[in-house]
């Protein structure tokens, strides 16, 4: 099993990413600001759903692909580097968005909210990567079980994603409200976002396999 050193380095990695506005936050926050904080939090447990899938996905193909391809890791880790740095460019170029920038949402029932929810996160290249790319730098063979580690490390990510978003989804009205007060507060998001994503870009494209 991961060490405990290992274990917060990637619940740390986990909160900068949930902490990078992506598909998953900008309908959230819309989805709060439209119709309310109930909604959105209904909404957030399509995205834990999304995760899960996720998770279990990136279980077994993580341990399929490790143990049976030598280079898949090295395609993988590089594939997501050049996402990252896709991402960081869309927040830091002219005209980058924010997702407190909120966009018209009509009002929805539980179910197409869970479900809005769920596919949002499903198809959010963003978690992908993560999963494919972005965690199995922790998980390390001599550890044990690379099946148990996916595992472990990936309920830690949901952990801390799901609640993060779901502070920011009670919050979404305030601090919509203060940033269109505050309008340079924007650009400092955006420039904090762009910085972290292109962190994460450079560590992956650096990094060997653990």
């Amino acid at each position: 099993m991961p060490d405990s050193v290992t274990i917060l380095a990637f619940a740390g990695v986990s909160l900068g990413m949930v902490l990078t506005p992506g598909p998953n936050m900008a309908y959230l926050v819309s989805r709060a600001i439209c119709q309310g904080r109930a909604a959105a939090l209904v909404s957030l447990g399509g995205v834990a759903l999304g995760f899960v899938f996720y998770m279990l996905c990136a279980a077994l193909g993580i341990t399929a692909l490790v143990l049976a391809i030598p280079y898949a890791y090295d395609a993988l880790r590089l594939t997501g580097a050049l996402y990252l740095g896709y991402l960081a460019w869309q927040a830091l170029k002219p005209g980058g968005r924010s997702p407190f920038e909120v966009r018209a949402l009509a009002p929805d029932g539980k179910a197409k909210l869970f479900a809005m929810g769920f596919l949002t996160n499903l198809l959010n290249p963003k978690i992908a990567m993560l999963y494919l790319a972005l965690l199995p730098q922790f998980v390390a063979p001599e550890g044990g079980g690379i099946l148990g580690q996916t595992l472990l490390l990936g309920s830690v990510q949901i952990v801390v994603s799901v609640a993060v978003n779901g502070l920011i989804a009670i919050a979404a009205g305030s601090i919509a409200v203060f940033l269109s007060r505050n309008p340079g507060w924007l650009k400092v998001q955006r420039w904090i976002m762009g910085g972290v994503l292109g962190g994460l870009a450079i560590r992956m494209a650096l990094d060997g396999r653990r």
